[in-house]
Protein backbone atom coordinates (compact mmCIF):
# COMPACT_ATOMS: atom_id res chain seq x y z
CA UNK A 1 0.00 0.00 0.00
CA UNK A 2 1.55 3.15 -1.11
CA UNK A 3 -0.15 6.61 1.23
CA UNK A 4 0.27 9.82 -1.28
CA UNK A 5 0.18 12.84 0.08
CA UNK A 6 0.62 16.80 -0.87
CA UNK A 7 3.40 18.93 1.19
CA UNK A 8 0.82 20.72 2.54
CA UNK A 9 -1.26 17.24 3.83
CA UNK A 10 1.88 15.74 4.75
CA UNK A 11 3.35 18.90 6.91
CA UNK A 12 -0.23 19.25 8.73
CA UNK A 13 0.35 15.35 9.65
CA UNK A 14 3.90 15.42 10.81
CA UNK A 15 3.92 17.95 12.88
CA UNK A 16 0.94 17.15 14.42
CA UNK A 17 2.16 15.42 17.48
CA UNK A 18 4.70 18.29 19.66
CA UNK A 19 6.06 16.21 22.63
CA UNK A 20 8.59 18.68 23.42
CA UNK A 21 8.73 22.66 23.19
CA UNK A 22 11.97 23.74 24.45
CA UNK A 23 15.21 24.49 22.43
CA UNK A 24 14.74 20.86 20.58
CA UNK A 25 11.14 21.02 19.20
CA UNK A 26 10.72 16.97 18.98
CA UNK A 27 7.73 15.57 17.39
CA UNK A 28 6.36 12.02 17.54
CA UNK A 29 5.52 10.88 13.82
CA UNK A 30 1.40 9.54 13.81
CA UNK A 31 0.61 6.13 14.11
CA UNK A 32 -1.19 6.40 10.54
CA UNK A 33 2.54 7.07 8.88
CA UNK A 34 4.41 4.57 11.14
CA UNK A 35 7.05 5.20 14.19
CA UNK A 36 9.89 7.39 15.31
CA UNK A 37 10.66 10.96 15.96
CA UNK A 38 11.92 13.94 14.23
CA UNK A 39 13.53 16.89 16.18
CA UNK A 40 14.38 21.01 14.96
CA UNK A 41 16.00 23.54 16.77
CA UNK A 42 17.78 26.51 15.07
CA UNK A 43 21.30 26.85 16.29
CA UNK A 44 22.58 30.24 14.51
CA UNK A 45 19.74 32.53 13.10
CA UNK A 46 19.25 31.47 9.60
CA UNK A 47 20.70 28.20 10.41
CA UNK A 48 18.23 25.14 11.40
CA UNK A 49 19.13 21.50 12.23
CA UNK A 50 16.89 18.60 11.95
CA UNK A 51 17.71 15.06 13.39
CA UNK A 52 15.02 11.99 12.36
CA UNK A 53 14.68 8.57 13.43
CA UNK A 54 11.54 7.06 12.27
CA UNK A 55 10.01 3.95 10.16
CA UNK A 56 7.30 4.20 7.80
CA UNK A 57 4.32 1.36 7.79
CA UNK A 58 3.22 1.82 4.41
CA UNK A 59 5.36 3.30 1.41
CA UNK A 60 4.66 7.02 1.22
CA UNK A 61 4.76 9.85 -1.35
CA UNK A 62 5.18 13.41 -1.08
CA UNK A 63 4.15 15.55 -3.73
CA UNK A 64 6.09 18.67 -3.31
CA UNK A 65 5.24 21.79 -5.54
CA UNK A 66 7.97 24.87 -6.80
CA UNK A 67 9.23 26.89 -4.15
CA UNK A 68 10.95 28.70 -2.64
CA UNK A 69 14.45 27.28 -1.18
CA UNK A 70 16.97 27.95 1.49
CA UNK A 71 20.42 26.25 1.18
CA UNK A 72 20.21 22.79 2.47
CA UNK A 73 22.45 19.50 3.24
CA UNK A 74 20.67 16.12 4.14
CA UNK A 75 22.64 13.25 4.81
CA UNK A 76 20.88 9.44 5.85
CA UNK A 77 22.98 7.28 7.91
CA UNK A 78 20.35 4.60 6.97
CA UNK A 79 17.40 4.50 4.40
CA UNK A 80 17.15 5.78 0.80
CA UNK A 81 14.77 8.59 -0.36
CA UNK A 82 14.14 7.93 -3.81
CA UNK A 83 12.27 10.78 -6.40
CA UNK A 84 10.11 9.90 -9.61
CA UNK A 85 11.45 13.13 -11.40
CA UNK A 86 14.92 13.11 -13.01
CA UNK A 87 15.99 14.16 -9.34
CA UNK A 88 18.94 12.43 -7.57
CA UNK A 89 18.08 10.08 -4.65
CA UNK A 90 19.63 10.39 -1.14
CA UNK A 91 21.04 8.04 0.60
CA UNK A 92 23.83 5.29 1.32
CA UNK A 93 27.27 7.41 0.22
CA UNK A 94 25.07 9.86 -1.75
CA UNK A 95 24.23 13.05 0.22
CA UNK A 96 22.35 16.05 -0.76
CA UNK A 97 23.25 19.58 -1.33
CA UNK A 98 21.01 22.41 -2.67
CA UNK A 99 21.63 26.02 -3.06
CA UNK A 100 18.98 28.47 -2.62
CA UNK A 101 16.72 30.06 -4.98
CA UNK A 102 13.60 28.22 -6.77
CA UNK A 103 13.15 24.56 -6.18
CA UNK A 104 11.67 22.19 -8.86
CA UNK A 105 8.40 20.24 -8.20
CA UNK A 106 9.13 17.15 -7.08
CA UNK A 107 7.71 13.47 -5.29
CA UNK A 108 10.05 12.14 -2.74
CA UNK A 109 9.25 8.32 -2.28
CA UNK A 110 9.83 7.01 1.70
CA UNK A 111 9.83 3.05 1.73
CA UNK A 112 7.87 1.26 4.16
CA UNK A 113 9.86 -0.88 7.05
CA UNK A 114 12.83 1.41 6.28
CA UNK A 115 14.89 2.70 9.08
CA UNK A 116 15.14 6.35 8.34
CA UNK A 117 18.04 7.81 10.61
CA UNK A 118 19.96 11.57 9.61
CA UNK A 119 19.86 15.15 9.29
CA UNK A 120 18.65 17.90 7.13
CA UNK A 121 20.59 21.87 7.32
CA UNK A 122 18.66 25.05 6.36
CA UNK A 123 21.11 27.58 5.64
CA UNK A 124 19.96 31.07 4.74
CA UNK A 125 22.23 32.96 2.43
CA UNK A 126 23.17 35.68 4.77
CA UNK A 127 24.05 32.97 7.40
CA UNK A 128 26.36 31.47 5.02
CA UNK A 129 27.97 35.41 4.26
CA UNK A 130 28.32 35.85 8.14
CA UNK A 131 30.33 32.36 8.36
CA UNK A 132 32.25 33.24 5.36
CA UNK A 133 32.82 36.31 3.57
CA UNK A 134 29.83 39.21 3.32
CA UNK A 135 31.10 40.29 -0.02
CA UNK A 136 29.64 37.36 -2.73
CA UNK A 137 31.90 38.57 -5.37
CA UNK A 138 34.64 37.30 -3.02
CA UNK A 139 33.00 33.89 -2.58
CA UNK A 140 34.92 30.86 -5.08
CA UNK A 141 32.55 29.94 -7.64
CA UNK A 142 31.62 26.70 -6.24
CA UNK A 143 30.33 28.14 -3.66
CA UNK A 144 28.64 31.41 -5.55
CA UNK A 145 26.08 28.61 -7.60
CA UNK A 146 24.61 28.20 -3.76
CA UNK A 147 22.90 31.59 -3.76
CA UNK A 148 20.46 31.87 -6.71
CA UNK A 149 18.14 33.82 -4.59
CA UNK A 150 14.93 34.10 -7.64
CA UNK A 151 16.61 31.86 -10.28
CA UNK A 152 16.95 28.12 -10.17
CA UNK A 153 18.51 26.81 -7.75
CA UNK A 154 21.34 24.28 -7.96
CA UNK A 155 21.79 20.72 -6.62
CA UNK A 156 24.65 18.19 -5.99
CA UNK A 157 25.00 14.81 -4.67
CA UNK A 158 27.74 15.00 -2.43
CA UNK A 159 29.84 11.93 -2.08
CA UNK A 160 29.49 10.73 2.18
CA UNK A 161 32.86 10.35 3.55
CA UNK A 162 33.41 8.74 6.65
CA UNK A 163 34.27 12.06 8.35
CA UNK A 164 30.92 13.66 7.36
CA UNK A 165 29.36 10.13 8.28
CA UNK A 166 31.02 10.50 12.34
CA UNK A 167 30.26 14.07 12.22
CA UNK A 168 26.23 12.95 11.83
CA UNK A 169 26.27 10.35 14.34
CA UNK A 170 27.94 12.36 17.17
CA UNK A 171 24.46 14.87 16.13
CA UNK A 172 22.11 12.49 16.47
CA UNK A 173 23.57 10.70 19.76
CA UNK A 174 25.01 13.84 21.59
CA UNK A 175 25.99 13.50 24.95
CA UNK A 176 25.23 16.78 26.38
CA UNK A 177 21.96 18.47 27.72
CA UNK A 178 20.55 22.09 27.17
CA UNK A 179 22.96 24.91 26.32
CA UNK A 180 26.00 22.47 26.21
CA UNK A 181 24.29 20.42 23.89
CA UNK A 182 23.56 23.75 21.43
CA UNK A 183 27.19 25.02 21.75
CA UNK A 184 28.24 21.24 20.85
CA UNK A 185 25.73 20.90 17.52
CA UNK A 186 26.66 24.58 16.27
CA UNK A 187 30.47 23.14 16.34
CA UNK A 188 29.33 19.71 14.47
CA UNK A 189 27.41 21.39 12.32
CA UNK A 190 30.00 24.07 11.43
CA UNK A 191 32.37 20.89 10.66
CA UNK A 192 29.99 18.99 8.85
CA UNK A 193 29.31 21.82 6.33
CA UNK A 194 33.17 22.51 6.06
CA UNK A 195 33.52 19.22 4.45
CA UNK A 196 30.75 19.21 2.74
CA UNK A 197 31.66 22.59 1.16
CA UNK A 198 34.94 21.30 0.34
CA UNK A 199 33.39 18.54 -1.29
CA UNK A 200 31.80 20.09 -3.98
CA UNK A 201 34.61 21.98 -4.65
CA UNK A 202 35.80 19.56 -6.85
CA UNK A 203 32.33 18.67 -8.56
CA UNK A 204 31.47 20.40 -11.33
CA UNK A 205 28.69 19.22 -12.43
CA UNK A 206 25.45 19.92 -10.49
CA UNK A 207 22.20 18.08 -11.41
CA UNK A 208 19.84 18.17 -12.74
CA UNK A 209 20.99 19.00 -15.97
CA UNK A 210 19.32 21.05 -18.24
CA UNK A 211 16.98 19.64 -20.98
CA UNK A 212 18.83 20.10 -24.71
CA UNK A 213 16.83 23.00 -26.03
CA UNK A 214 18.81 24.99 -28.33
CA UNK A 215 20.19 28.02 -26.99
CA UNK A 216 17.84 30.23 -28.51
CA UNK A 217 15.34 28.83 -27.31
CA UNK A 218 16.25 28.69 -23.81
CA UNK A 219 16.58 32.55 -24.70
CA UNK A 220 12.58 32.65 -25.51
CA UNK A 221 11.83 30.54 -22.75
CA UNK A 222 13.68 32.58 -19.78
CA UNK A 223 12.05 35.61 -21.58
CA UNK A 224 8.92 33.97 -21.48
CA UNK A 225 9.47 33.77 -17.74
CA UNK A 226 10.34 37.47 -17.15
CA UNK A 227 7.34 38.13 -18.92
CA UNK A 228 4.94 36.50 -16.49
CA UNK A 229 7.06 37.84 -13.72
CA UNK A 230 6.35 41.30 -14.91
CA UNK A 231 2.69 41.00 -15.54
CA UNK A 232 1.38 39.22 -13.23
CA UNK A 233 -1.72 41.43 -12.50
CA UNK A 234 -3.21 40.68 -16.54
CA UNK A 235 -0.73 37.96 -17.64
CA UNK A 236 -0.85 36.81 -21.12
CA UNK A 237 -2.46 33.33 -22.39
CA UNK A 238 -0.61 30.50 -22.74
CA UNK A 239 -0.88 30.99 -26.92
CA UNK A 240 -0.37 34.69 -26.24
CA UNK A 241 3.21 33.58 -24.23
CA UNK A 242 4.37 31.36 -26.61
CA UNK A 243 3.57 33.89 -30.06
CA UNK A 244 5.28 37.07 -27.70
CA UNK A 245 8.84 34.87 -27.49
CA UNK A 246 8.69 32.88 -30.77
CA UNK A 247 7.40 29.12 -30.23
CA UNK A 248 5.11 26.97 -29.89
CA UNK A 249 2.10 26.08 -27.25
CA UNK A 250 3.54 22.45 -27.02
CA UNK A 251 7.46 24.22 -26.85
CA UNK A 252 6.61 26.26 -24.05
CA UNK A 253 5.02 23.69 -22.09
CA UNK A 254 7.43 21.26 -22.72
CA UNK A 255 10.01 23.87 -21.79
CA UNK A 256 8.87 25.19 -18.56
CA UNK A 257 8.66 21.12 -17.33
CA UNK A 258 11.81 20.27 -18.52
CA UNK A 259 13.77 23.76 -18.12
CA UNK A 260 11.99 25.07 -14.98
CA UNK A 261 10.69 22.18 -13.25
CA UNK A 262 7.08 23.50 -13.23
CA UNK A 263 4.43 24.20 -15.56
CA UNK A 264 3.40 28.01 -16.78
CA UNK A 265 0.63 28.17 -14.76
CA UNK A 266 2.86 26.98 -11.60
CA UNK A 267 5.42 29.34 -12.29
CA UNK A 268 2.98 32.39 -12.28
CA UNK A 269 1.37 30.83 -9.20
CA UNK A 270 4.75 30.78 -7.34
CA UNK A 271 5.63 34.46 -8.61
CA UNK A 272 2.02 35.61 -7.44
CA UNK A 273 2.57 34.53 -4.76
CA UNK A 274 5.64 35.52 -3.35
CA UNK A 275 5.37 39.03 -4.72
CA UNK A 276 2.19 38.76 -2.73
CA UNK A 277 3.40 37.62 0.53
CA UNK A 278 6.17 40.80 0.14
CA UNK A 279 3.16 43.22 -0.07
CA UNK A 280 1.77 41.66 2.79
CA UNK A 281 4.54 41.89 4.99
CA UNK A 282 4.54 45.87 3.94
CA UNK A 283 1.43 46.08 6.24
CA UNK A 284 -0.03 49.19 4.14
CA UNK A 285 -2.60 47.70 1.97
CA UNK A 286 -5.60 45.41 2.36
CA UNK A 287 -5.68 42.00 1.73
CA UNK A 288 -7.83 42.31 -1.14
CA UNK A 289 -6.13 45.19 -2.45
CA UNK A 290 -3.05 42.95 -2.56
CA UNK A 291 -4.90 39.90 -4.04
CA UNK A 292 -6.09 42.29 -6.56
CA UNK A 293 -2.46 43.48 -7.71
CA UNK A 294 -1.05 39.80 -7.91
CA UNK A 295 -4.12 39.45 -10.62
CA UNK A 296 -6.92 37.05 -8.13
CA UNK A 297 -10.27 38.54 -8.44
CA UNK A 298 -11.91 35.98 -6.36
CA UNK A 299 -10.33 36.52 -2.48
CA UNK A 300 -11.46 33.18 -1.60
CA UNK A 301 -9.07 31.61 -4.44
CA UNK A 302 -5.99 33.90 -3.66
CA UNK A 303 -6.18 32.78 0.19
CA UNK A 304 -6.33 28.93 -0.64
CA UNK A 305 -3.47 29.52 -3.27
CA UNK A 306 -1.60 31.36 -0.78
CA UNK A 307 -1.69 28.71 2.55
CA UNK A 308 -0.86 26.16 -0.25
CA UNK A 309 2.28 27.88 -0.75
CA UNK A 310 3.47 29.44 2.52
CA UNK A 311 1.51 27.41 5.28
CA UNK A 312 -0.27 30.38 6.33
CA UNK A 313 -3.24 32.61 5.72
CA UNK A 314 -2.49 36.12 3.90
CA UNK A 315 -4.48 37.50 6.91
CA UNK A 316 -1.43 35.61 9.06
CA UNK A 317 1.61 36.57 6.96
CA UNK A 318 0.25 40.60 7.20
CA UNK A 319 0.26 40.00 11.28
CA UNK A 320 3.24 38.91 11.44
CA UNK A 321 3.07 35.35 11.46
CA UNK A 322 6.82 33.56 9.93
CA UNK A 323 5.74 30.53 7.11
CA UNK A 324 5.66 27.00 8.29
CA UNK A 325 9.17 25.88 7.88
CA UNK A 326 8.47 22.47 6.23
CA UNK A 327 5.42 24.24 3.60
CA UNK A 328 8.59 25.09 1.18
CA UNK A 329 11.59 23.68 2.52
CA UNK A 330 11.32 19.59 2.29
CA UNK A 331 13.45 17.73 0.07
Amino acid sequence: MTQTFSQDDFVELSYSQLVSDNRFKTYKIPECLGEGYFQEIELFPGLELAIYDNEYCDDVVVKIPVRDHPIQFVIFLSGFVHHEEDFPSIGGKSGYLSGNGIAQAVSSKYQKSQRYVGISIHLEPEALKTFLVKDLEQFPLHLKQLIHNDDWQVVFSPQITLGMQVATQRMINSPFQGVTNRLYLQGKVLELLAMVLDAISCDRDPTPKLPRFKPETIARLHHAKEILATQLENPPLLTELAFLVGVSDRTLQRGFRELFGTTVVGYLTHQRMKRAEQLLRQQNRTVAEIARMVGYAHLGHFAAAFKHQFGITPSECRAGKKAVLGSKNAV
